[in-house]
Parts: C-alpha cells; sequence; structure tokens
C-alpha cells in the first residue's frame, strides 16, 4: 500500500472520528471498554434521560411525518452558548457557534455546515433581521432552528444545545488537548477577565480555559476563521478521547457533558446513527456560508458589524443541503417565505 493511500485512509479514520464525537459522543466513549463500558452506557442513557427537550411536538413544521433516522435522511443543529456565570442571560443567551449536519443515510455521507455567528438574517421570532445568533436569545432552540430553517429551506430535524461550561470540562477531565498554536494571542477568559489568557505560537497542551480562549479569539481575523478553530479544537478533543490513555476519565466526560447539554434526541434515536460512525465509506463534507463583511446602521444611526450573505452562494447551498437530504419538496402549508432584510428598533450589535 502506498504513502498516498495510507494518509487517505487516515484521513478517512479522522474525518469518522469527528462525526462519531460531534454526534455520539457518548456511545464513542461506552464502546471503548467492556464492563466498564456497560457502566458508562447506563450512565449515558440516564444523562440522556435528563438532558432531552421537546417543544416541536417531536419533528420539524417542515416535514409531513416524524422522521427515523435508522432509514431516512435528516439534519441537526449544534448549537454552542456561553452559559457562564458572568454571561449567562438564562434562556435568553445568544448563541456563540451553530453548526448543521445534514446525514444521507444511503451514501452514509455527512456534510456540515458552519454558519458564522454574526449571519444577517430574518429571525421570525421578533420579525426584523439581525445577528443569527440573537435567534437564541430571543427564543432558544426553538427559534434558533426556525431561524436556520427559513434561512436554508430545509426541515431541521434535532438539535444539541452545549454551553462552554461542558468544552472546558470536557478538555480539562481528558487533561488538555494538544494544539500547534499558529500565533502569539492574549485572550479574555471565560469569566471576561482581559487578556486573562496568553499563548506563544507552537505545539502545546492547552487546558479549559486556555482551548476556549483559542476556539473564541477572532482579534487576528474573522468567524470564518474562528469556526476553523473550532473545529481544529474538536479534532484535538476527539484524538484525546480516542486514546487508550483517557478510558479512566470518560466518566468525568460523560457527567460534563450531562450538565451542559439540552437535545431533542432521545437515546434509542441517537444509537440509531451507529450506522454511520462504523460505516467503512463514511465521508464528511466541510461548508460554511459564503459573504462579506458589512456595516449598518441601527436606530441610533451606530453602524453595526454583519456578516452579509452572498446570496447567489446562499443558493447553492440550499440546492446542495437539499439533494443531499433527497428534498425535492417543502410542504406547501408549512414553507416560510424568506422577507426581506431589514433591521428594526433594539438591534444594537
Amino acid at each position: 500500500m502506498g504513502r498516498q493511500q495510507i494518509k487517505l485512509n487516515k484521513k478517512k479514520r479522522s474525518r469518522k472520528r469527528i462525526f462519531w464525537f460531534l454526534v455520539f459522543p457518548i456511545l464513542l466513549i461506552a464502546s471503548l471498554g467492556i464492563s466498564y463500558g456497560i457502566h458508562l452506557y447506563i450512565k449515558a442513557e440516564n444523562m440522556m434521560a435528563e438532558s432531552y427537550h421537546d417543544d416541536r411536538a417531536g419533528k420539524s413544521v417542515l416535514r409531513e411525518k416524524k422522521v427515523d433516522p435508522k432509514i431516512d435522511n435528516v439534519s441537526i443543529l449544534f448549537i454552542g452558548i456561553d452559559d457562564s456565570e458572568k454571561r449567562s442571560q438564562g434562556d435568553h443567551t445568544r448563541s456563540d457557534a451553530l453548526l448543521l449536519a445534514t446525514l444521507n443515510e444511503k451514501e452514509k455521507s455527512v456534510k456540515l455546515l458552519s454558519i458564522p455567528r454574526d449571519s444577517y438574517v430574518y429571525i421570525d421570532e421578533v420579525g426584523y433581521s439581525t445577528k443569527i445568533n440573537h435567534a437564541h436569545a430571543y427564543g432558544g432552540p426553538k427559534a434558533t432552528i426556525e431561524t436556520v430553517e427559513q434561512l436554508l429551506d430545509i426541515p431541521v430535524d434535532y438539535y444539541v444545545r452545549v454551553d462552554f461550561e461542558a468544552f472546558m470540562e470536557i478538555i480539562d477531565a481528558l487533561g488538555g488537548v494538544d494544539i500547534d498554536v499558529p500565533f502569539a494571542f492574549s485572550e479574555q477568559n471565560s469569566k471576561d477577565k482581559a487578556d486573562a489568557i496568553s499563548l506563544e505560537p507552537g505545539l502545546q497542551t492547552l487546558n479549559g480555559e486556555e482551548a476556549l480562549a483559542f476556539a473564541r479569539t477572532r482579534k487576528r481575523d474573522n468567524d470564518i476563521e474562528r469556526g476553523k478553530r473550532q473545529q481544529e479544537i474538536m479534532k484535538a478533543i476527539v484524538k484525546k478521547a480516542a486514546s487508550g490513555t483517557s478510558v479512566v476519565k470518560y466518566g468525568q466526560v460523560i457527567d460534563a457533558i450531562g450538565a451542559n447539554m439540552k437535545t431533542d434526541m432521545t437515546f434509542d434515536e441517537i444509537k440509531s446513527f451507529i450506522d454511520y460512525g462504523v460505516a467503512s465509506h463514511l465521508t464528511i463534507d466541510t461548508m460554511t456560508l459564503e459573504g462579506f463583511d458589512s456595516y449598518i446602521p441601527n436606530s441610533s444611526g451606530k453602524n453595526v458589524y454583519y456578516w452579509q450573505l452572498d446570496e447567489n452562494a446562499l443558493a447553492e447551498t440550499k440546492t446542495t443541503l437539499k439533494q443531499h437530504l433527497d428534498i425535492t419538496t417543502i410542504p406547501a402549508t408549512n414553507s416560510v417565505a424568506n422577507p426581506s432584510n431589514n433591521s428594526q428598533e433594539g438591534d444594537k450589535e
């Protein structure tokens, strides 16, 4: 076997692990042992029961009937929020990261779409356009889901909401993650203390606070690059979680996720995705919403920064996702229009 083929195989295995951690972090952990794994499996099942929350009657309004992930193509929206003591506003906390995954059951393929948090979109919950991360502040996961569905004109079948406390606790429970930091920077910590985290360039082991600072900083670039750093951190977590040295720490990881997660997927539904995790031909394509920097004046005349989406690229993204989900039509009674983008009073940042 040539070096190129070996590298290709390693890349495919890496992609499988990334997807496995995103969708099945608990099952990955529980599957790595036998007697200890059974204990973790039960622990994970109990955790999922406590994390379950559904206020959409079990399905998207853009579906005629509830999907079955064992046989249907489905989509999952991952919502990252900052629920720290200082930034938390309870149910009115803004989302800090959005990632939509579409899964094609027949092809065993996944498309991961990163949605920049400053994307200028229409939010039906309030009736005007603003940054997409405001949707969660206005109406929690439900409003965020509805906004994404309206933006992309596809159903969001499930969601997983995780706050950054889990992000830090998971990394600390694993003993840190190895990251090649490309540049020196100083960033505030999770308590918003300015320049509390300082990192130099080079490969190093980051703890939870340092990894969060690396994933969130935008001083040197923009939301697009920020999304790439978040993916890099995720890869590092997967690599560490999959290593044999972390087995004894998996109980702590489950506790960290369980205390900071909300989802409308049942444990049985999550288990339905196992075929993706073990498929030898699983493919994962990463995508983002193309656009450009824009400044729009608010009601006070202050120019507010937004990521203005490129309409042509957005149309192509919609088509790609619909084809991947094998959706030809959206139920007429449930389809949503995309109103003109008009910012309104109260759109301050």
